[in-house]
């Protein structure tokens, strides 16, 4: 299959060949393939399991660390734009990326993604260690291979397995401070893992035309928007008491337990919403309200642990993972 795709690749960039003026994108667009925010979460989230993490990494390195994580980031973005570029140009939110729009060739693409690909990991190793740098690989192949090439077009679950890659990031963070993962990085795993159905459902909802004309068999599409309204409201239900998991593993102080506390309650509220609403306008504008808001509860979790973190405040308990 990828030697197929890599074929395509080159049939385009034979096609395009005598049009010059067709490619030959801006810094801005070269930009854009890193998916500057999806980026920007990933190194917030590996920022917090960096500063979480039981022990300290030199600010220089540190700093390298989180440059290494975000190029990653970025070029699991670029590898994911490379492949998806056919869908990507029936979709309304995403046929003005720079691929479909026809502003960078495929081929230049790819080559951007696998150069910082390996580059990434390489600056990863020496500036901290091979632990984490073979994380980050690892994450880069999850992402671009497993998540992108399999999983989003073979099973409406791409969203749950494949969101394990977004959920890396803390661990891959704590690992570039210890060599290792503990159950605190496991911990923002797993508020991420379950945080992504619910965020991404939300808006496949109201996406669902632009879903199926791609063909990409997101929930709302295969199993029905009922079943994923109630999918949604279970996995919030998880979500909300996971939430709280730093508070009982000792990283998390009396700010943290608040913040967790309310969003999780209000996350619980909007996913009910959505489950009850189920036509017309409202069901269109809870969904809309539980994604907006999705975004501003793992912002505030996060935020408040490197806020406690950073200022040095004491948490509720001793805990089991320190």
């Amino acid at each position: 299959m990828i030697s197929d795709r890599l074929a395509e690749t080159g049939r385009r960039e034979a096609a395009g060949a005598g049009h010059a003026s067709v490619y030959g994108g801006s810094v801005g667009d070269y930009i854009a393939l890193l998916k500057p925010r999806v980026m920007s979460l990933v190194v917030f989230t590996a920022l917090v399991g960096m500063v979480t993490a039981p022990g300290h990494i030199n600010p220089v390195l540190g700093f390298a660390s989180l440059l290494a994580i975000a190029i990653g980031a970025g070029a699991s973005g670029c590898l994911n734009m490379w492949w998806d570029a056919d869908i990507d140009a029936v979709m309304t939110r995403t046929a003005q990326r720079p691929i479909p729009a026809g502003r960078i060739a495929p081929g230049e693409a790819l080559a951007f993604g696998m150069t910082l690909s390996v580059g990434s990991v390489l600056v990863l190793g020496l500036a901290s260690n091979w632990f984490a740098a073979a994380f980050l690989a690892f994450t880069i192949f999850f992402y671009a291979v497993v998540y992108t090439m399999w999983l989003k077009r073979a099973t409406p679950q791409n969203i749950v397995i494949g969101g394990a890659a977004g959920a890396f990031p803390p661990m891959i963070g704590e690992a570039a401070v210890t060599g290792h993962v503990s159950l605190d990085g496991l911990a923002l795993f797993a508020i991420i893992f379950l945080w992504t159905p619910p965020h991404f459902w939300a808006l496949a909802l109201v996406k669902a035309g632009d879903y199926a004309r791609a063909g990409v068999p997101m929930m709302p599409n295969v199993a029905g928007a009922d079943a994923t309204r109630r999918q949604i409201m279970l996995y919030t239900l998880l979500l909300a008491p996971v939430g709280l998991a730093p508070v009982a593993l000792g990283f998390g102080g009396a700010v943290y337990a608040t913040v967790a506390g309310i969003t999780g309650l209000g996350m619980v509220a909007l996913a009910w919403r959505v489950l009850r609403c189920r036509e017309g306008e409202a069901a269109v504008k809870a969904a809309q309200q539980l994604f907006a808001f999705s975004v501003l509860y793992l912002f505030l979790l996060f935020a408040t642990l490197l806020a406690e973190q950073s200022l040095g405040f004491g948490s509720l308990f001793t805990g089991w993972g320190r």
